[in-house]
């Protein structure tokens, strides 16, 4: 039994049935911070004061210097203090409803570039589980452009997981190809406009192509996980920080018995 309201339950009905959950901003002020940020730095690196459409990136940078832009940006990005809390502003009240009130933030947020027809950039078909992270993680997935056909991501939805979960028992070791097309028939190909988020659950197969399509994908993703469930590979404070710890929750931790048990 919950005692979920309407909302709430469209929200998790969502997830449950789909795997993801796509919507508009819910803070356009902190969309917008975000924006001007990756645009000051994006200046900053190509030592420009032109306005880069980000859909254009490629016009701007080679293929071989790529990996070396897109660090640089992350670690500027990061650095910003203001950074993380406008990006978990976001889709705040959908991470309360799908992860809970009392949550842990990665400490740095993740950033994907990917040029037309580039293949160094892939990220072939997995799940974040399959590597250590823990189940009990969502991750929101913010592009800052229009992302649509193999300009986006693809996810493998809970309709058609469990069979695969049979199958991958049976045929133990297959290469990331061998798992792709065994699937390909079966994912979802996420369409998401600039503007929006999408939070999903990483514990399902989900991955990229190479982008076939003339514009450049420039996209954000982060975890998020509930204070109190299960950890992975992945600790607090070495990965992962708390940003939403209750009053309550900050008192138990620190009682301290005025007598010896």
């Amino acid at each position: 039994m919950n005692y979920f309201d309407n909302k709430e339950k469209i929200i998790s009905n969502k997830f449950f049935n789909d795997g993801y959950f796509i919507n508009n901003s819910e803070n356009k002020l902190s969309f917008n911070y975000i924006e001007k940020l990756l645009e000051k730095n994006i200046q900053k690196i190509l030592d420009t004061k032109k306005k880069i459409n980000l859909n254009y990136l490629h016009n701007y940078i080679s293929i071989k210097d790529l990996n070396n832009f897109r660090l640089r940006l992350i670690s500027y990005l990061n650095k910003d203090k203001q950074f993380r809390f406008h990006y978990f502003n976001i889709a705040r009240n959908s991470l309360y409803i799908l992860a809970g009130n009392e949550l842990m933030m990665q400490k740095n947020i993740n950033l994907s570039i990917q040029f037309p027809n580039d293949e160094s950039s892939l990220l072939p078909i997995h799940s974040d589980v399959w590597s250590g992270d823990s189940p009990y993680e969502i991750n929101l997935w913010v592009p800052l452009v229009n992302c649509y056909r193999t300009k986006s991501m693809y996810i493998l939805t809970p309709k058609y997981n469990n069979n695969f979960n049979k199958i991958m028992k049976k045929k133990k070791f297959l290469s990331n190809k061998k798992i792709y097309n065994l699937v390909k028939k079966k994912i979802k190909w996420l369409k998401i406009d600039r503007g929006s988020y999408l939070l999903f659950n990483q514990s399902l197969p989900h991955g990229n192509v190479v982008n076939l399509e003339k514009q450049t994908r420039v996209s954000m993703n982060c975890r998020f996980k509930n204070l109190f469930s299960p950890y992975g590979d992945k600790k607090i404070g070495e990965f992962f920080t708390p940003i939403t710890t209750r009053a309550t929750t900050e008192l138990g931790m620190n009682y301290q018995y005025p007598f010896n048990l």
